[in-house]
């Protein structure tokens, strides 16, 4: 099931959205619950400061408002950690400085006491005058039982400077059932309410992916049809968006017509080349037969012509085929000045004005393609044909001109197709089967460089290769 893109992006997006909500609700869970103790704590200290007033103001310890209330238990403690005053109906408590729960008998120098205002104490705490109420405000958490009933408490403990009793501590608390209440429902509205969520969240992401990756669908299934079908001319729906979904379609279709128009090229190439075979290897098949009949009329000469011509041919295809299949080219320095020399040499009309430009490259296949050119202007020249190199900023310019009758600029890319000859050429051809011009622009290419057509100063065609200097 998670194998598809849908439900990994609906698994993930869920999960994602869970971390978020516990993180969220840990969060929410905690800040409620320290609010609702502080505020419990500022409960608890306003109800021990008011009984310390009481306290700082003589009131005796039967009288003291803050002990005859049932939901806030109070103890009241002397110096020596004592129990002297508790409120009514306390049965229990716990998380104060002590657990008793009866108040014990006053010591004997209380009872005695004057009454005066004296300060009794030790004088430990210089910074205590009689009935001051201290700053400082200890919290403790704990539970006590307050007319059987149990709950949980939040404690302020404040010291106060009696006039009559010395110094006493004040231990008031304030119930957290508030906060356990909030607490709880907010954890049960979490528990029933992220699982809910998360199930929305699921099916809207669900939904939301199947619908973004519908057109993903509908481009994977045309694909599967055109490679049952085999048929390139057919397109995969292109979505009327503009995201990535649109763009991949859109390269989808434009690697379909690049692949149909590679496809209708091989095909055109293998019916051409059948074509160009045919004629040799019939024209010697034929000779072959008539001389194995009549001994005395081989055409010999005709034989060894159609034999190199078929020769040629072969060695163009596979050249050809090589190039196709992406070959890479040496990496052997080149002087294209000598190789200019070196193929000129013992052809009749051919001139050669050349500077000293090395390039990187196939010595072999860069001297197929100046030979092609060679050949070329030769078949179209009238008389000479010149060859140029020079150095052109971080170029290699290789120029072959005839002074023939040119190339129209209409026809000029066109003659560098495969099994392309122009009428006034295939009249002068003599067995050329238009491949070389195709073979010279492949091999320009794969050198990182290009050949193009144009026109000579004296009127006729100018062939000019390009190529990277040699670093």
């Amino acid at each position: 099931m998670f194998g598809s893109v849908r439900a990994r992006a609906t698994l993930g997006a869920t999960l994602v959205v869970a971390v978020a909500l516990v993180a969220a609700g840990t969060a929410v869970l905690l800040s409620l619950r320290s609010n609702l103790i502080g505020e419990a704590g500022t409960q608890a200290e306003r109800a021990a400061r008011a009984v310390a007033s009481e306290l700082a103001a003589r009131t005796p310890y039967d009288r003291l408002s803050g002990l005859d209330g049932e939901d806030r238990p109070v103890q009241i403690l002397d110096e020596d950690g004592r129990l002297v005053a508790a409120s009514e109906d306390l049965e229990r408590i716990t998380g104060t400085a002590t657990t008793d729960v009866t108040p014990q008998s006053p010591k004997p120098d209380e009872d005695d006491a004057s009454g005066d205002g004296s300060d009794d104490s030790d004088g430990s705490d210089e910074s205590f005058a009689p009935g001051e109420i201290a700053d400082e405000t200890t919290f403790t958490n704990g539970s006590a039982t307050v007319d059987g009933d149990t709950e949980d408490y939040r404690f302020a403990a404040l010291e106060v400077e009696t006039p009559d009793h010395g110094r006493l501590t004040v231990h008031a608390g304030a119930p957290l059932a508030a906060e356990h209440g909030a607490v709880r429902t907010a954890l049960t509205v979490m528990l029933i309410g992220f699982p809910l969520l998360l199930v929305v969240v699921a099916a809207v992401t669900w939904l939301v992916t199947g619908r973004a990756l519908r057109p993903v669908e509908g481009i994977r299934s045309e694909m599967a049809a055109i490679t049952a079908s085999e048929d390139l001319a057919r397109r995969v729906p292109e979505p009327a968006t503009h995201d990535e979904i649109a763009r991949l379609a859109r390269t989808t279709n434009e690697t379909l017509a690049a692949l149909e128009a590679s496809v209708e090229r091989q095909r055109r190439f293998v019916a051409d080349a059948s074509h160009e075979l045919r004629s040799p290897i019939a024209s010697l098949r034929t000779q072959l037969e008539v001389a194995a009949a009549h001994p005395e009329l081989l055409d010999l000469d005709g034989a060894v012509e159609d034999t190199v011509r078929l020769q040629r041919l072969a060695a163009d295809l596979l050249l050809l085929a090589r190039l196709d299949a992406g070959e890479r080219p040496a990496d052997a320095r080149v002087d294209l000045a000598a190789l200019a020399g070196e193929e000129a040499a013992g052809r009749a009309g051919v001139t050669v004005d050349a500077e000293p430009a090395e390039v990187t490259g196939s010595r072999g296949q860069l001297g197929r393609v100046l030979a092609n050119l060679l050949d070329n202007g030769g078949r179209h020249a009238r008389e000479r044909v010149t060859v140029t190199v020079r150095r052109e900023g971080g170029w290699a310019v290789l120029g072959v001109a005839d002074d023939g009758d040119g190339v129209a600029e209409a026809d000029r890319e066109r003659i560098f197709q495969r099994f392309v000859r122009l009428d006034a050429a295939r009249s002068r051809d003599d067995g050329g089967a238009g491949l070389g011009l195709a073979i010279a622009r492949d091999v320009a290419v794969r050198h990182g460089g290009t050949l193009t057509a144009g026109a000579a100063p004296t009127g006729g065609a100018l062939f000019e290769l390009r190529l990277p200097l040699a670093r």
